[in-house]
């Protein structure tokens, strides 16, 4: 029988969990932006793991519910709303703060405004801006500086729920409708029409989208130096992220997932090397409920629970980390060895 532990301090969960063995905390887990396609995921991803979530909606009192758990994972988009109250709330109640974010903008944000912040914060532990995150860590086998790093998305296609297209809208208004790209070493933006190109997979070559830039693009730089980050779309998902179509994923199994598949690659180049990991599954808004419960499941245990804003690379062992999901939720590809 699991044993529920009641804690009033981040701190104090850390000692916990160390000195005893953390599979049997049943710890308390908020999820604002519960009732979402991805927070839906993420509440039975925490109740298969033995923990308790705890929904919060929109008009809950997070002062209130955050005094009565021991992490929060925000689900709840446009995260440029809701990042910074949620984030707030969990610093006052002192608990761990992760989220799910694939907004560049709100990325930087975090790390400006919270670098000193006294829990630890993990954003972007997610399909995007997570999963990418680990891969290009695990490629680079230990090394903290690369070249260039380049990143290939392959989706059957991609229906995106009503929160991803609430959630572009207000990214491109920040960006006022322009591009963003990683370029001499920080985010740079450009105008007119991404171009389209061919991306070696290797499985083959395939049509994509350049200039593509996801939440990877932030989340990397932040411990990877980095000049150069480029990244691909296959044009099929591109068509169908453009289209209009309401109706968002349909699911084709009793767990909610849709019969989405996809695959990413992350080549890492460093001193004439070419190092490459990646990664295929199934529906990106599902897997993203695993990348982030295990980041709150190691962050509880103690392991990479330093306090202020890291994201996943950073603060987990990459490797582990994704190897911890294979083969449940994930097939990885890894390379052996650390970076020459």
């Amino acid at each position: 029988m699991s044993e529920t532990v009641r804690v009033t301090s981040f701190t104090t969960l850390v000692e916990i969990v160390t000195a005893r063995d953390a599979g049997r905390v049943n710890a308390r887990i908020a999820v604002p932006g519960a009732t979402g396609r991805t927070g839906r995921f993420v509440l039975a991803e925490l109740d298969r793991r033995g923990l308790t979530p705890v929904p919060c909606a929109r008009d809950t009192d997070l002062d209130r519910a955050f005094g009565a758990v021991d992490a929060v994972i925000n689900c709840a988009g446009p995260f440029a709303e809701t990042a910074e109250p949620v984030l707030a709330a969990a610093i006052r109640a002192g608990v761990p703060y992760l989220d799910v974010t694939a907004e560049l903008e709100v990325i930087g944000d975090t790390f400006a405004r919270h670098a000193g912040a006294p829990i630890p914060v993990v954003p972007a532990v997610a399909f995007f801006g997570g999963l990418g995150d680990l891969l290009a860590t695990a490629a680079l086998g230990g090394a903290t500086t690369a070249d260039r790093i380049v990143i290939g998305y392959d989706l059957s296609d991609w229906h995106p729920t009503h929160g991803t297209r609430a959630t572009g809208r207000v990214s491109a208004e920040r960006r006022g409708g322009r591009r963003v790209v990683h370029t001499g070493g920080r985010l740079r933006y450009r105008d007119g029409a991404a171009p389209r190109t061919q991306f070696p997979f290797a499985g083959g070559r395939r049509a994509v989208v350049g200039e593509f830039t996801m939440a990877d693009s932030a989340t990397i730089p932040t411990h990877i130096e980095v000049p150069e980050i480029e990244t691909y779309m296959n044009t099929e998902a591109v068509d169908d992220l453009h289209a209009d179509d309401p109706a968002g994923p349909v699911p084709v199994d009793a767990s909610g997932r849709s019969a989405q598949t996809f695959h990413v690659e992350v080549i890492a180049h460093s001193g004439g090397v070419a190092r490459r990991a990646s990664a295929s599954g199934r529906d990106i808004y599902a897997v993203t409920a695993p990348l982030v419960v295990e980041a709150a499941v190691r962050l509880l245990a103690g392991e990479g629970a330093k306090p202020g804003v890291a994201c996943a690379g950073a603060r987990f062992d990459a490797r582990e980390f994704l190897r911890a999901l294979t083969p449940d939720h994930l097939a990885a590809t890894i390379p052996d060895g650390a970076a020459r």
